[in-house]
């Protein structure tokens, strides 16, 4: 494992996510409590990755509810909605039921062009794309809503990707098979290659992988 150049150990972390996932969303909180409690030990890299929880999904977007009310059924998406809001309520956030759900491709597609800029960009990306679909009622398969992401974070060239539909996607496709094919859920989380957590953990379950990474 690397050090830094100021003597620290680098901790590598990868993860699979997809933007519609909340305990994606959960899991990154978390995550970035766990690097905030850590860094006076440690330095990080963050690289996030592909995987499609609705591959299907159509590109024009339809409501969450009526989406996600046919996929599960009324009462058991009504019993999922309720659980998260509470815990994003525990995170200081609302929970968002009334926007439009749909295709996360070309979120992908950005994620994976913003870590050639930098992975600290590409991490600021995917914390910008949450709060947008997950709290602000955003809908992420739109074009807009892509760009002044991008642009708040200082990601350059988004434009020009998202006005070519076929740019990008061998790079989605190479990333979801080389770090998501072999699993079945997300979020998942390799630490320094070698230790793996999944899903919306505490804090303190990362700490503890970080000092075991070392």
């Amino acid at each position: 494992m690397a050090d830094s150049s100021n003597g620290k150990k680098v901790i590598e972390i990868d993860v699979s996510s997809d933007t519609v996932c909340p305990w994606c969303f959960v899991g990154k909180t978390n995550l970035d409590k766990a690097i905030e409690k850590s860094k006076d030990s440690f330095d990080f890299k963050v690289r996030w990755h592909p995987y499609f929880l609705n591959p299907s999904a159509p590109k024009e977007g339809v409501k969450k509810s009526d989406f996600f009310g046919q996929r599960f059924g009324a009462a058991q998406f009504d019993q999922m909605q309720s659980r998260m809001s509470q815990i994003f309520k525990g995170l200081g956030y609302d929970y968002d039921t009334a926007g439009l759900t749909g295709n996360t491709l070309d979120c992908h597609r950005l994620l994976t062009h913003a870590a050639k800029q930098g992975y600290e960009k590409q991490h600021a990306l995917a914390g910008e794309l949450f709060i947008n679909y997950h709290v602000e009622g955003k809908y992420i398969g739109d074009k807009q809503v892509l760009l002044d992401a991008a642009n708040k974070v200082g990601i350059e060239g988004a434009e020009e990707l998202l006005n070519d539909p076929e740019k990008g996607v061998a790079e989605v496709n190479e990333e979801l098979e080389k770090y998501s094919s072999r699993i079945s859920g997300v979020p998942h989380f390799t630490i320094n290659g070698k230790f793996e957590i999944s899903g919306g953990q505490p804090p303190e379950v990362f700490q503890r992988a970080f000092k075991a990474a070392v």
